[in-house]
């Protein structure tokens, strides 16, 4: 039985909350759900509705249909709105930094899934790379094309993805522009799991009923030292990572699993 389901309306993305999990839906799909200054908007409104949200424990990130996740950004909306303001002498770099960011997924506290369900190109995978696990159907491409645009990647995909894939692979996929299947993903470390188009909300719903379950202090230790550690040294990582481990010490949710597990039953976490 389903719990308590709240909708809130946007132009551009479908959000929902139900039983602990926010789920964002781009939701273009005549534009193949591109990237837009008003999905920037919701995207923001939606990101902020979670930060301030105690209640969220997984956040899950789709698009509408089985053809695209994100086909990357709208070619006349924002690509060409910042080339002309640079050609102009504006300064693009601000603009572009007063849109969504995908850094922004970084920065939540909860684990944040990319159910990958078609393409996901330019920003699209720009955003799939700042979500903590990708889960793809068969039908997914993952790629960065804006080099044949006369462009290159400006939403972080430079950085996330080499650092994904390594240098060689994301070079190649950068520097071409032709993106990879489904498959390929899987082989170089993009996605942690590949399904049958029809079986990836199950996948997914799997994947969240297994975080949920956790104590949710702990995942947002672990996803915080994880992120620490590709900031910095491995000294200063270590450093972190102890400072982190000794709040979870500290937890009721710490002393109730290790009871649960003594007494062989399920821990009943309740995030405090």
């Amino acid at each position: 039985m389903l719990g308590r389901k709240d909708q809130v309306e946007f132009e551009t993305i479908i959000f929902e909350k139900r039983d602990g999990v926010a789920r964002i839906t781009f939701n273009r799909p005549e534009a193949l759900n591109a990237f837009s200054p008003a999905m920037s908007d919701d995207l923001k409104r939606a990101l902020e509705d979670i930060n301030d949200d105690k209640t969220v424990r997984v956040v899950v990130i789709t698009g509408t249909g089985d053809r695209a996740f994100m086909s990357g950004a709208d070619i006349n909306e924002t690509i060409l709105r910042w080339v002309r303001l640079a050609k102009e002498g504006g300064d693009a770099r601000a603009a572009v930094k007063e849109f969504f960011s995908p850094s922004m997924l970084e920065d939540l506290p909860q684990p944040v899934i990319a159910a990958v369900n078609g393409y996901a190109l330019g920003g699209g995978c720009e955003i799939a790379l700042a979500c903590d696990l990708r889960i793809a159907s068969e039908s997914a491409h993952f790629g960065q094309p804006e080099i044949k645009l006369g462009i290159m990647p400006g939403l972080g995909g430079s950085i996330r993805l080499s650092r994904v894939v390594g240098k060689a692979k994301a070079m190649q996929m950068i520097l071409t522009g032709d993106p990879i299947d489904a498959h390929a993903a899987y082989r170089v470390g993009l996605v942690n799991e590949v399904v049958p188009a029809d079986k990836l909300d199950e996948a997914v719903d799997a994947m969240v009923d297994k975080l949920k379950s956790k104590g949710s202090l702990a995942l947002k230790a672990c996803k915080a030292a994880v992120n620490a550690a590709l900031e910095m040294g491995v000294r200063a990582g270590l450093e972190t990572e102890a400072d982190l481990f000794a709040d979870t010490c500290a937890t009721d949710d710490a002393q109730e699993g290790a009871t649960a597990f003594l007494e062989k039953r399920k821990p009943e976490f309740k995030g405090r």
